[in-house]
């Protein structure tokens, strides 16, 4: 058996120039974001509670809680909204094909019968309302000639709508069924995002203009101004209202986010700038807040997520963060296993620590696409996309000097020799290079397509894989490497090839989805017959006592295997990464961590099979 302990969650999507929008629970601290085709629900009292809604086909955008708690709807980048359950396996409930083009934000009425949603359109249909049981159109929206940003439900009756977008109009409906009602042309640029406040007598809208502008609930005439004396420099990409419906907290590119005090007369005074933690670098360009409850809530173009108390807004916020793109790989250090390293697509690398989760990004001066990561104490190495491998120094939660080499050609494997990690193997198309520090000993063409190597933990020994499925063992000296056998076995080409820790034994795997086990010593078949996987293995896994070999997949599966038992024995955890599966690693004998395509990482737990 197989248990989810911990899960550390992806950042939401973000993009330059563009707002997002996150919401919460009317009866938790839970919020909701999205990343890909993932909706992310997470606890803020507790960031290690992650749950994921993945059933969307296409990348989601937006999703929002019925005002009961009990519904999530939930939009994405092909005009459909999914309504699900919070509870019981997110059932769905319906499923509406509603715009031609992306949904960028969607409310519900306050009495959870309708949802409206806005986005991009053919024509002019760029904003919708209908009934969430029946998919029943309840007005028309006129009035808008671009795509449309923000749309807003007023909480109170009688019920309006607001909808603002690239057109820099502020439109105001009323109903049900809803009519164009009149236009506000206040803004001179992008209007990014419109809120009612929870009391229904106001709603703002804010502008790439630097502006927000204040409006009565009932009429839609404007009441004020936020302070132009006080305004943001930059953007003002979202706004979200306090609870009692006296304060607006607002975010923009100039990297700050301010609450404003909104007065009897609805004008806006600014009454606090919250000091949000980071380099001053674009990354901490402020794109997304909310307030919920006593949390103030605001996600960086980064995608870290700072978490203030609205009651002591002085207290130094916490910060969440991780990946927001696919994670390539994943390792554990060797002499603290709960310290965990993973590496995304974008060259981001984070340190996580077992039970506590995020614990910092660091920081390289070379940002470059990593494919491969491996750690040893003191020291991470990197294979990156621009043909280079970098040697970098860890000290404490930095990264210090750094070191690189270009090898001419991109990397498709790294491994470091444990016992002496000056020596690494690096594969490329053709064969391998063997360096020491960061001072090539030999290049070597191996006359055949590479697809993946190992190097033994004493140097002593690699293991080719090529792209016909065969297996290569070489001796090493110096800087020489010499064939000592081809074990035949895969079907396809090789994909990971792994030493258990012990170098009793070791690994391989194939784009046939079949893992073999074999003994280092007579290079005979340990375990075989491992085919459960439905798609090709990404990675393998050892785990420390050299009992267990672990698999992860395309197939979003990881596999568990005891080395002393029929493959058929195995543990299946289904669906551990949508999108499939491209780290794992062992923390100890009992835990397994892996990562992926959802810019996830998860700790599973493992009991013993009957």
């Amino acid at each position: 058996m197989a248990e989810l302990s911990e899960t550390y969650a992806c950042m939401p999507s973000t993009e330059r120039g563009r707002g997002i929008l996150i919401s919460g629970d009317p009866k938790s601290n839970n919020i909701l974001y999205s990343n890909g085709r993932s909706v992310m629900i997470l606890n803020l009292d507790n960031p290690l509670q992650v749950s994921v809604y993945g059933e969307h086909g296409y990348q989601a955008t937006v999703a929002r809680y019925s005002p009961n708690g009990e519904w999530i709807a939930s939009a994405d980048v092909s005009g459909t909204v999914r309504i699900w359950g919070t509870r019981n396996d997110f059932v769905l409930k319906k499923e509406f094909r509603v715009l031609s083009g992306r949904i960028d934000d969607l409310q519900w009425s306050p009495d959870g019968m309708r949802i409206v949603a806005s986005g991009d359109g053919k024509g002019k249909s760029f904003v919708r309302a209908f009934m969430w049981d029946s998919g029943t159109n309840v007005g028309d929206f006129d009035g808008h000639s671009r795509r449309v940003l923000s749309c807003a439900f007023k909480p109170t009756r009688p019920f309006r709508i607001v909808t603002c977008g690239e057109d820099f109009l502020v439109n105001f409906y009323e109903g049900p069924p809803f009519k164009f009602k009149l236009s506000q042309r206040g803004h001179s640029n992008f209007v990014n995002c419109v809120r009612f406040s929870p009391d229904g007598s106001k709603f703002i809208t804010v502008s790439s203009d630097k502006k927000g502008i204040i409006y009565d609930g009932k009429t839609g005439e404007k009441i004020g101004e936020l302070s132009q004396e006080e305004a943001h420099k930059g953007s003002i990409y979202a706004v979200s209202w306090s609870p009692d419906s006296k304060e607006v907290l607002t975010v923009s590119a100039d990297k700050s986010a301010k609450i404003w005090e909104i007065g009897e007369d609805g004008n806006g005074k600014m009454k606090r700038m919250l000091a949000c933690p980071g380099s001053g670098g674009v990354d901490d360009m402020l794109v997304g807040c909310l307030w919920h409850n006593d949390h103030l809530v605001t996600v960086s173009l980064g995608g870290t997520i700072n978490l203030f108390s609205a009651t002591d807004p002085h207290k130094s916020p916490v910060s969440l963060s991780g990946h927001i793109k696919c994670i390539t790989s994943l390792t554990v250090l060797q002499l603290d296993r709960k310290v965990i390293l993973s590496s995304s697509y974008d060259g981001l690398i984070v340190k996580w620590i077992q039970g506590i989760g995020y614990s910092g990004k660091l920081e390289r001066k070379e940002n470059t696409q990593i494919k491969c990561l491996a750690a040893v104490e003191g020291e991470i190495v990197t294979s990156a996309f621009d043909n280079k491998i970098w040697r970098v120094s860890l000290q404490g939660d930095q990264c210090g000097d750094a070191a690189s080499l270009d090898i001419g050609s991109q990397p498709k494997d790294l491994s470091i020799a444990l016992s002496s990690p000056e020596l690494a193997l690096i594969a490329f198309d053709s064969g391998v290079v063997l360096f020491n520090g960061t001072k090539v000993l030999s290049t070597i063409n191996l006359g055949f397509p590479v697809t993946a190597s190992a190097i033994s933990p004493d140097g002593r020994e690699a293991i080719i894989g090529g792209e016909d499925g065969r297996l290569h063992v070489y001796s090493i000296a110096g800087d020489a490497l010499t064939e000592e056998v081809v074990l035949e076995k895969h079907r396809g080409a090789i994909t990971v090839i792994r030493y258990s820790p012990d170098v009793s034994m070791f690994a391989s795997a194939d784009v046939n989805r079949e893992a073999v086990v074999w003994n280092h010593a007579s290079r005979e078949i340990k375990l075989k017959n491992m085919l459960y996987h439905t798609a090709r293995i990404n990675c393998l896994a050892w785990s420390p006592d050299n009992s267990m070999v672990a698999t992860g997949s395309l197939d979003t599966c990881v596999l568990i295997y005891e080395v002393d038992k029929p493959a058929s024995n195995r543990i299946t955890i289904k669906g551990a990464h949508l999108g499939g599966v491209y780290g794992l690693a062992f923390i100890d004998d009992q835990s397994v961590v892996s990562s992926g395509e959802d810019a996830c990482v998860r700790v599973w737990k493992l009991s013993p099979q009957n």
